[in-house]
């Protein structure tokens, strides 16, 4: 296959000369690496049929292909996943890991997964961009990835190809990565094809549902997808290259390639209150959420009573949309009036994209996917120098050299004349441009670069449109995509010291040059957290030498451990890892990935509580921060230590597609909490606990219960028997609400349903599905019947309210039975009750169950329910609080005494990823008889998994892009580039879009003649006095008349009394007010000053700082 799609100026960079670097490889992975090799060599697959999965491991007629491992599926199935590309997949039952992919399937569904898992992919080329694409694939669950590379591993690759090694030098490039990138995904089929005398061009290509090309020429990319598109079915071609901070991306996925989801947003759902007669029908939601239906689309209706003709599952057009109405395309003038009821839903249409080959899109290119709205201009420009760069080295046998005016001269020439044929061939398809020479020459001097955050960053993008590909879920670049960085390089390059001199960091040196490099290798930098973000953080940083002399340093921290579930993002750890730190294990891999990387990995939270850890030194010496963190909480923190002291922080996160980015630079841009996202939408209180109307609602109640019966109560319980006296005497000074229902909770536990055998943790089990399910909903409809009426006389039950119904239990419904049995044995752990084996004996346990006799529910008059939803609280004060509590407390002194010394219950909390812990299968029931109860569309563990852990849905692919557009700022950081050569970005790897925008400056203060921002800091030296503080304000035309450090008040020009506090030294106030201590590494104290100038107008100062010592 070798012949077909590898680069035909190979031979010539076989040439270049080669230096193996020092690092030995341990002795088992060199000694698998040759058991790997030799399988290589050796084996030569047959066609043979394996019984037992009745498939053919091998379709076509591999004469001469040599493919590793031998058990893998190739068949040229043309029951393709989606009726879309793919050659070579066969979609059948594929058994996907939800505890493994659990963040995934949160992207893209079970339906999607299980198309991904049943596609092969070729990816051909694998230096540093190669590798990134075959390492997001396998991470993703692809069926297999074919690898594909006859060059051999030369010093420069390991610039950016991770996976090499000083030792791998000389040796094949698939071969040497094989092995690692199938240990990031067991369930992957990781093979290094080559094809041999007697193959065939398309014998080899109609095995691959996608064909991924790197390094691939111009012609020969031609002639590939020139087949791929006209096999049938299509196979998915993609080109890709990255050339220093240059990119291109051009996808073929055939003609009338059928995209199921365009952008992966859950359909939104409307709420009906009305619907006309009429025609046009006029459909009125309720004014809980505003529409975002277009014009245009397709809606359903469904559980609409009176107008029941719309609950046909017929899919009806819309029109004239507004805030919170819309018309239907429909006369309903004959259908039943409408009664009550309702819920539209927005149906995604599927949508077919007619790609074109790509020998037909060079003149024709259409529309370009921008990126930098203030590059409109550069992705045309670009499409010329990149096959101005392809004639280049068809001609030369190689790039333009690094640095060389006259290879840079004459490529220009070659993009003029490109330019001209182009605009004469293209029928005025293609517009003639204006180039850009400066430019062009840039591009020419840097293209033999070879960047780990451009590989990344293309490699994310390239990944995720083979995925497209093989899934039909998201929509596809169509069909070019250009990109540069070219702001990275500075602003004014001066390309000296660029000439390769064996090093590693060849790739990046011919761009940026040798001082550059050291520069970066002498970088203190700090990585805040060790998860998806971080990981790839620091493989980016250990590629690019970041801190890898001995003046430098990279300090990494996260305090969490590794589970199962990190495994299919995070792809520093494997299986073996699980429960280690992962600061500590990613750190030893980065390091593995290059040995002269200074990195010291700490299991620390940065927070208040740590600031001895990370103390005034540690944040002084750092030259820049980089954020990997999954909260707004900790991000804020760091934001707030890095302008304190005035160093660039690099943020970024992300949202299952979506990704973005952000760079915080001292005195140039504002700061990362200058600006924060509207709060989420908090459901009240009482729509939780009496009026849902969502499963939402249903899930965000069984969470409380849960917590609520196996964690909270049991601790409460603890404290109480802890110390008696000190709670009851608490408890007494509360008396409210709240503590009338936790010390409820107590006797509940110790006496009323107190459980010493598993018998009676099943019969507590069927007391509170009772409750639940059937008592409590009794109530609700008898306190509010179907047609009771609110004040104003409209109907109380109208929507958003879905009218209850009670439901007894049934010990022949698995719902009914997943519940009692999940709360009897988390019940029996709470108070350390064996677990009998007939519990898991289906008769036995249903039988137990059905035997408690459900007593009869009388409903009450006097039973208060909350309607209101400005209501925060379940608690009401009640005149009889305190005489409750004290009966309570009374209740409970006799119990106390009569239990040992020691009894403790064990508080359980919810732990969402251990599928073996019950868990789930409690929350997932508790929501889905509650859903039962009000007719709301129930959802499997999965599902419930993914709402009520509050899993962040994620994917290798976005990751990877904000981590490479990350590092890609970090060179303009050392550069120290202009304000408008930055960008923050904001990226949607489903549509696809990526928004770059320049950063905001910071807001600027100005008074007599001075300037400062939120950056600066005005720090005053010595062991001052009050009187001294204050002349320091005085001399700059400003009366300091309040001064205070934290929540203490130091001065105060108001109270006489404060006087005596002028001659006094500002520090022996702190201490003796404020109570300030002060630790021994902190040379200074921080103070709050309120000043006026000279008309008695406030003016806002920066932050005072006292640098005593």
């Amino acid at each position: 296959m070798a012949q077909y799609v590898r680069d035909e100026g190979q031979e010539q960079a076989k040439k270049r000369q080669k230096t193996t670097a020092s690092g030995d490889d341990q002795v088992a992975q060199q000694q698998e690496r040759r058991e790997v090799n030799a399988a290589v060599e050796e084996v030569e697959v047959e066609e043979e049929e394996e019984e037992e999965r009745g498939v053919n491991k091998l379709a076509v007629h591999a004469k001469g292909v040599k493919v590793m491992p031998v058990d893998m599926n190739l068949s040229n199935d043309n029951n393709n996943n989606n009726g879309n590309s793919g050659g070579g997949g066969r979609e059948g039952s594929h058994e996907i890991d939800e505890d493994l992919h659990s963040r995934q399937l949160a992207v893209y569904g079970r339906d999607t997964m299980r198309k991904m898992a049943s596609a092969h992919v070729l990816v051909s080329g694998l230096r540093g961009l190669g590798v990134e694409i075959a390492k997001n694939l396998v991470l993703a669950g692809v069926r297999a990835v074919s690898l594909q590379d006859e060059g051999l591993v030369e010093t420069a690759d390991l610039s950016s190809q991770f996976y090499f090694k000083d030792t791998d030098v000389g040796q094949n490039r698939a071969k040497c990565c094989a092995v690692k990138l199938q240990e990031l995904n067991p369930a992957v089929k990781v093979s290094v094809v080559e094809a041999s005398v007697g193959t065939t061009e398309e014998d080899f290509l109609s095995q691959f549902n996608v064909v991924v090309c790197l390094d691939c020429p111009l012609e020969k990319a031609k002639r590939l997808d020139k087949f791929c598109h006209e096999h049938q079915p299509p196979i998915a071609f993609i080109r890709a290259d990255t050339r220093g901070l240059f990119a291109q991306v051009f996808c073929d996925f055939g003609p009338n390639f059928v995209v199921s989801d365009v952008d992966g947003e859950q359909p939104q759902v409307g709420i009906v209150a009305s619907i006309s007669q009429s025609s046009p029908a006029l459909v009125t939601c309720v004014e809980e959420e505003r529409l975002e239906f277009q014009d245009g689309e397709l809606v359903m209706f469904k559980e609409v009573e009176g107008m029941s003709e719309l609950n046909d599952g017929k899919p009806r057009r819309v029109k004239n949309v507004k805030a919170y109405s819309f018309e239907l395309e429909e006369d309903t003038t004959n259908f039943k009036k409408y009664d009550s009821g309702g819920l539209v839903t927005k149906v995604k249409e599927p949508k077919t994209i007619n790609f074109k080959p790509l020998d037909e899109c060079i003149a024709e290119p259409g529309d370009f996917l921008l990126c930098d709205f203030a590059k409109l201009e550069r992705p045309a420009l670009l499409h010329v120098a990149f096959l101005a760069l392809d004639e280049f080295q068809q001609k030369k046998g190689s790039l333009p050299r690094p640095g060389m005016a006259e290879d840079a001269e004459e490529f220009v020439q070659m993009c003029q004349s490109v330019n001209q044929n182009l605009s004469q061939t293209s029928k005025g398809a293609f517009q003639k441009q204006d180039l850009d020479e400066e430019l062009l020459r840039k591009f020419a001097m840097i293209s033999s670069g070879d960047l780990s955050p451009m590989s990344t960053f293309i490699g994310g993008i390239v990944a995720q449109e083979a995925l497209k590909a093989c899934s039909g879920k998201f929509h596809p670049i169509f069909q070019f995509f250009y990109f540069d960085s070219i702001e990275s390089l500075g602003e004014s390059p001066v390309f000296e010291d660029v000439q390769p001199s064996g090093s590693r960091y060849d790739g990046q040196i011919v761009v940026f040059g040798q001082k550059f490099q050291q520069k970066l290798e002498k970088l203190n930098a700090f990585v805040v957290g060790a998860g998806a973000l971080g990981c790839e953080f620091l493989k980016l940083l250990a590629m690019m030498g970041v801190s890898c002399s001995k003046n430098g340093k990279l300090a990494v921290t996260d305090d969490d451990t590794i589970e199962k579930s990190n495994l299919s993002r995070q792809f520093l750890f494997r299986q073996t890892d699980i429960g280690r730190s992962k600061s500590e294990v990613a750190g030893q891999a980065a390091q593995g990935m290059n040995p002269q990387l200074n990195i010291a990995s700490l299991q620390n939270r940065v927070c208040p509580e740590t600031e001895d850890v990370f103390n005034d030194s540690f944040w002084e010496d750092l030259d820049v921060v980089i954020n990997a963190l999954d909260n707004v909480k900790a991000r804020l923190y760091v934001d707030m230590r890095c302008v304190y002291f005035g160093k660039p922080l690099l943020e970024s996160g992300t949202l299952g597609p979506k990704c973005n980015t952000q760079v915080v630079i001292p005195r140039l841009t504002e700061n990362y909490g200058a600006s924060r996202d509207p709060p989420e939408k908090q459901a009240p209180m009482c729509t939780i606990h009496s009026f849902p109307h969502n499963i939402d609602h249903c899930l965000a109640w069984a969470r409380s219960e849960f917590e609520g019966h196996v964690e909270k109560s049991p601790s409460e319980v603890n404290g109480y028997l802890e110390d008696t006296s000190a709670y009851a005497s608490n408890a007494l000074k509360q008396a409210d609400g709240q503590t009338k229902e936790q010390l409820e909770q107590v006797v509940d536990a110790l006496s009323t349903n107190k459980c010493t055998t598993f018998s009676e943790c099943i019969l507590w089990a069927r007391k509170i599905f009772d409750e639940y399910f059937y008592n409590r909903i009794s109530q609700l409809v008898y306190t509010f019947p179907e047609d009771a009426k609110t004040s104003s006389g409209s109907p109380f039950w109208s929507p958003p309210k879905r009218f209850p119904r009670a439901i007894k239990f049934d010990c022949k419904d698995p719902m009914h039975m997943m519940f009692v049995k999940s709360a009897s044995i988390l019940r029996a752990q709470v108070y350390q009750i064996d677990i009998p084996q007939w519990c898991h004996d289906e008769v036995q346990f249903n039988q137990a169950a059905d035997s408690y006799k459900t007593p009869e529910f009388a409903p009450r008059s006097d039973v208060k329910i909350e309607t209101d939803p400005k209501a925060t609280s379940k608690f009401s004060a009640s005149i009889d609080d305190s005489s409750v509590v004290e009966n309570l407390l009374n209740a409970l002194e006799p119990i106390g005494k009569e239990l040992p010394a020691k009894y403790r219950l064990i508080p359980i909390p919810f732990e969402k990823d251990d599928d073996t812990n019950f868990h789930m299968e409690l929350i997932t029931s508790l929501a889905n008889l509650r859903a039962r109860n009000y007719g709301i569309q129930e959802v499997d563990k999965l599902q419930a998994k993914l709402i009520a852990g509050r899993i962040i849905p994620a994917i290798a692919t976005s990751t990877a892009v904000a981590t490479g557009l990350v590092c890609l700022e970090l060179y303009k950081v050392l550069q120290n580039v202009k304000l408008e050569s930055y960008r923050n970005t904001f990226g949607n790897l489903s549509l696809p879009l990526f928004a770059m925008a320049e950063p905001i400056p910071p807001k600027i203060f100005e008074y007599n003649n001075m300037k400062w921002s939120l950056w600066d800091r005005w720090i005053i030296e010595g062991d001052v006095t009050t009187q001294e503080l204050l002349d320091w304000f005085s001399t700059r035309g400003l009366t300091a008349y309040s001064i205070s450090c934290g929540p203490a008040l130091i001065y105060n020009n108001l109270f006489p009394k404060h006087k005596e506090r002028l001659e006094k030294k500002v520090l022996e106030i702190v201490k003796t007010v404020a109570k300030l201590e002060i630790p021994d590494y902190r040379k200074h104290f921080d103070l709050v000053v309120a000043c006026e100038d000279e008309e008695g107008e406030d003016v806002d100062i920066p932050l005072v700082s006292i640098k005593f010592r």
